[in-house]
């Protein structure tokens, strides 16, 4: 998942998209609202982790100038506000979760994989298939002719993007949705990560038809054998 931190206490921000990263998702931070608008209006984020005592316009604002510009990702609210008249509030304008500070980390993990399965729900199953290739995005798992593969987190994002996709996806759209808003797109990174995820899902498979394909000028796709 790609997600958007608006909070201004800069050590919390820090820790949370740190434990964020180690957990295989992107996360970006915003240390007011204003700013949290315009990247939540740039990027389309998987999921919103919103402050509510922020600075200039606070965070029940953000969240009805979300709706007001048509924004859709699912917002949690991590707050000290702790009162029921807040979490009533907070979810009434269109929150879909609201955790109290301070929390335990793992928890927020729990609400974030809630808020990934309803939206895999509405959209997709939760084991994503192709061919004999299998994704299973609740436990993060993969597996090719039944054998179970070792990705990295990148790797898993990229194989994740290029199958919801089912298109030819450019490395603007991979640097945008897995990696980090400063990410170099002079660097070869993205070919890097790509060349190893080809290694282990086609390469260590040299019985079965390639899945990873190279669109020279456009991007990469995961393509289905039997649609060839």
């Amino acid at each position: 998942m790609r997600i958007l931190i608006i909070e201004d206490e800069a050590r919390l921000a820090s820790f949370v998209r740190q434990g964020l990263s180690q957990a295989g998702h992107v996360a970006d931070v915003a240390d007011n609202g204003a700013t949290g608008l315009e990247m939540a209006a740039a990027t389309p984020y998987d999921a919103i982790l919103l402050d509510l005592m922020l600075p200039g316009q606070n965070g029940f604002e953000v969240l009805r100038n979300l709706r007001e510009f048509g924004l859709r990702a699912p917002v949690i609210i991590l707050s000290a506000l702790s009162g029921t008249e807040h979490v009533i509030r907070g979810l009434d304008a269109g929150a879909v979760d609201y955790l109290r500070k301070p929390f335990e980390f793992d928890e927020l993990l729990a609400r974030l994989r809630a808020v990934q399965r309803t939206a895999g729900a509405a959209a997709e199953a939760p084991v994503l298939r192709l061919a004999d290739l299998e994704l299973d995005l609740v436990h993060r798992r993969v597996s090719r002719a039944g054998q179970v593969l070792s990705l990295t987190n990148r790797e898993f994002a990229l194989l994740e993007l290029l199958r919801q996709a089912g298109r030819v996806v450019t490395k603007t759209r991979m640097a945008e949705k897995v990696w980090d808003v400063d990410f170099d797109m002079g660097s070869n990174v993205i070919e890097v990560h790509l060349s190893q995820l080809r290694r282990k899902i086609d390469r260590a498979f040299p019985t079965l038809p390639p899945l990873l394909e190279t669109v020279v000028g456009h991007g990469y796709r995961l393509r289905d054998p039997a649609q060839v």
